[in-house]
């Protein structure tokens, strides 16, 4: 990981805003507290860190070591039992099915399959956990999402539909540790490394978190890009009051509620007919790990070739691919299908994923070569480890790589991977 020259505590802070790595997952402010460090949304439109106290080295250096900008690794070690299988693309893995909720009602609500859904309430009901700490709809910016705990069904149905927009869960992981509970964390695969991370700080951490589940993750949605969505909708941006991205089908309507009425759109009139009409920010176009290799369970979109169509998805009750890492994970899929939370289909194997999933493929080979190209810009460059990104690179002839790398340089040149210094958003 290369620093910028910056001397400051705030400037070495904000320099991970500045270059586009930020995620906006919040664990910042909780490794520096909120009296010095405040996660919020800022005049870029993000949520980002903005220091408001006095800020010091260590401090920062907790923060880039934690940080899922500065710091990506895949399954802690300790978790790989030894007769857990690998693939290069897809990681570790003891066992990948085809599923989706048992309860109608549940695969409905939760979009494609609704099995995150499904296994939030059964660790609940089923007394594994006290509560999961995850992400639903913010109160007051409608694509925004905001941490929530959840303690019951209700509370779990009431955080369906994928939040696409900035979203800050670990800003609550202190007092979710406070409470010396047992729980879950639901999340984006970026916000789970960063969990990792923190456990290296904070033993309570691997003695209290009992499963990470996640999203195979293509990225989130920026704030321009939505902003774009509406106005393409004839949407004044002022008057949205809800924003429910997907759920209530597979993959469910994109639905916009203004203070004039409620509007539905497909999913694809959101995010385009394909990958390159995706509005991302940088940080997720160098993502080493968008399939969640630090969890216990991911679950995946079952689309051929990445996505939904119009047609098909009018009528399809929808699936998920499931991939349990480790042995925690296999067994909590084993006992919600035994005890009826799921319906398992049938199993997959890696190469399956890849069919459903073809843009994760893309990335995890051309992100080694994107890293580099962030080095040559004098950019800082992420440290990973046990994603096999450089083994991945090596398959690749060399111009493929150099088309990366420039393309990276290229990006940075062109003020495409820059954000302003983060100040605090007032309307």
């Amino acid at each position: 990981m290369t620093e910028t020259t910056t001397s400051t505590p705030a400037e070495r802070l904000h320099a991970i805003v500045e270059q586009g790595l930020c995620i906006g997952c919040g664990l910042c402010e909780a490794v520096a507290g909120s009296e010095r460090v405040r996660v919020c949304k800022t005049t870029s439109g993000y949520e980002a860190p903005v220091v408001v106290g006095e800020l010091d080295h260590a401090t920062v250096d907790r923060i880039y070591a934690t940080c899922p900008g500065t710091r990506i690794e895949g399954l802690p070690e300790r978790l790989v039992e030894s007769d857990t299988r690998s693939d290069n693309v897809w990681g570790p893995w003891r066992r990948i099915v085809r599923a989706w909720a048992a309860d109608p009602q549940i695969r409905f609500e939760g979009s494609t399959g609704g099995v995150m859904t499904a296994l939030g309430i059964y660790l609940l009901e089923s007394k594994r956990v006290d509560f999961i700490l995850q992400v639903r709809s913010h109160a007051s910016e409608p694509s925004f999402g905001e941490a929530c705990l959840s303690f019951s069904r209700e509370d779990v149905l009431a955080a369906t539909g994928s939040r696409y927009g900035p979203a800050a869960p670990l800003v609550a992981i202190d007092a979710a540790l406070e409470r010396d509970r047992p729980f879950a964390f639901f999340a984006k695969p970026c916000d789970v490394a960063a969990l990792r991370n923190y456990a290296e700080q904070d033993p309570r951490v691997d003695a209290l978190v009992k499963y990470c589940i996640v999203m195979v993750c293509g990225g989130f949605g920026t704030p321009q890009g939505t902003l774009d969505f509406y106005r393409r909708a004839g949407i004044d941006p002022d008057s949205v009051t809800a924003l429910r991205y997907r759920g209530r089908g597979c993959p469910g309507p994109t639905r916009v509620e203004t203070v004039d009425g409620a509007y539905e759109f497909h999913y694809i009139d959101y995010w385009g007919e394909d990958e390159s009409t995706w509005s991302l920010p940088f940080r997720c176009k160098i993502c080493p790990d968008g399939i969640g290799e630090a969890a216990d369970l991911a679950a995946a979109d079952t689309w051929i070739g990445g996505g939904p169509n119009r047609v098909d998805s009018e009528t399809d009750p929808g699936t998920n691919a499931i991939v349990a890492r480790t042995r925690a994970g296999e067994e909590l899929l084993a006992a919600a299908a035994a005890d009826g939370a799921l319906e398992i289909e049938y199993d997959l194997v890696p190469d399956d994923l890849s069919v459903y999933q073809p843009h994760q493929v893309h990335k995890k080979y051309a992100v080694w070569a994107r890293h580099q190209g962030l080095g040559d810009a004098g950019r800082i460059v992420p440290q990973t480890a046990r994603l096999r990104i450089a083994e991945l690179a090596r398959e690749l002839p060399a111009e493929a790589n150099d088309y990366q790398r420039n393309g990276t340089r290229e990006r940075i040149a062109a003020g495409k991977a820059t954000l302003p210094t983060p100040e605090i958003w007032k309307p």
